[in-house]
């Protein structure tokens, strides 16, 4: 145990001498976080918007002034000069305009009809269609309240009610997906280099001549990824909490167990490829490209699954984040349990074991044979 405490000592000695590599540990997942969670949002935040109202009477000057009381969107000009729309369009100065047509008000007290026309700019399709979605909403809610205690043949009006996340707020979706991304990448790039370093630096033929089997060896290179991969999950659940405004809705220590699982599986990753590489640089492009990939694109953090051929449905399956992103989600939005995230949980494990078993396999005492 002594010799196993000296090696996992040594270990840390290497990561905390080197400043760049600190930097990469700590503040990659803080940067990652604040990032996805600021800047990289689905959320509609203070859209520019024009209105032409040509009716001007009660019921469009209500819906107009309700639109401009929205935080969503900033109404810059009311004009009554169609022909500005393309103009304002071309120079960026709007993201939407609204056009209320005339006698609007006694078309809809008439049971009539009449349509309010929303022009969008569509050289960004989801943003587009979010703006276009949301003013609907606005609009709908205002006729809500219009027709309430009239005759409710005017429209057919849908409740609508948004679970989980009602604001439409773009952190509840990224933060689950960063989780996932920067506890991989940092516990599989940086564990993949771990022993490939000590085959550059000649001192591999040192260590297989002591005494520490190749078990506490392996366990001497993960523990000190493990306990700041550690630190970094308490740094993601901080910023996710006080900054980014993502309480925990269910258990805080479930949480926790399960990103320590996906941690231990990472680095078993992580040390997988160390074994099975020559070279620091070949490690770190499998780690980068054969897992951060993979963990982007088939995670179901940044694309729907649902929507991929089925082929990559399948091998997304084989994506370790895809069911660590699932079990975030369900966690942390929608308060879930050990029994609704069971299957996933017993995936990861499987992963855990199955990568492990072949590390210890694949692991040679000897550098040459």
């Amino acid at each position: 145990m002594k010799r196993l405490f000296s090696f996992i000592i040594k270990e840390f000695k290497h990561i905390l001498r080197d400043s760049r590599v600190l930097l990469i540990l700590f503040g990659m997942p803080v940067v990652q976080v604040l990032i996805f969670g600021f800047a990289l949002t689905n959320e509609i935040k203070n859209s520019k918007v024009i209105v032409i109202d040509y009716s001007k009477d009660e019921i469009s000057k209500k819906m107009v002034n309700k639109i401009e009381a929205n935080k969503y969107f900033e109404i810059i000009e009311h004009t009554d000069n169609k022909n500005i729309i393309l103009d304002y369009f071309r120079q960026g100065k709007i993201k939407a305009a609204i056009i209320f047509p005339q006698h609007f008000s006694y078309d809809i007290s008439n049971s009539r009809g009449s349509q309010i026309q929303i022009i969008t700019d569509a050289t960004d399709v989801n943003f587009a269609n979010s703006i276009k979605n949301y003013i609907s909403a606005i609009i709908n809610e205002c006729l809500t309240e219009l027709v309430l205690g009239k005759d409710k043949r005017l429209t057919i009006l849908p409740q609508i009610k948004m679970l989980y996340n009602p604001q439409l707020k773009g952190a509840p979706n990224f933060v689950p997906g960063v989780m996932s991304m920067v506890m991989l990448l940092v516990c599989v790039m940086m564990t993949a280099i771990a022993i490939v370093r000590e085959k550059e630096m000649g001192s591999m033929e040192v260590l297989l001549t002591s005494p520490v089997s190749p078990v506490l060896m392996i366990i001497s290179k993960v523990v000190p990824y493990f306990v700041i991969s550690t630190i970094d999950l308490c740094l993601i659940l901080l910023l996710s909490v006080y900054i980014l405004d993502l309480p925990v809705q269910g258990s805080l220590f479930l949480l926790v167990a399960e990103s320590l699982l996906f941690i231990i599986t990472c680095l078993i990753i992580g040390i997988l490829i160390s074994i099975r590489t020559s070279s620091q640089q070949i490690a770190m492009l499998i780690s980068l490209v054969g897992m951060m990939m993979p963990a982007v694109f088939l995670s179901g953090f940044m694309f729907p699954i649902e929507n991929m051929p089925y082929v990559l449905q399948l091998f997304s399956n084989l994506v370790p984040s895809k069911w660590f992103y699932i079990i975030v989600k369900d966690i942390m939005l929608k308060g879930a349990g050990f029994e609704i995230i069971w299957k996933e949980t017993l995936i990861i494990a499987f992963m855990m074991f199955l990568f492990l078993l072949v590390s210890f396999k694949t692991f040679k005492v000897r550098l040459y044979q």
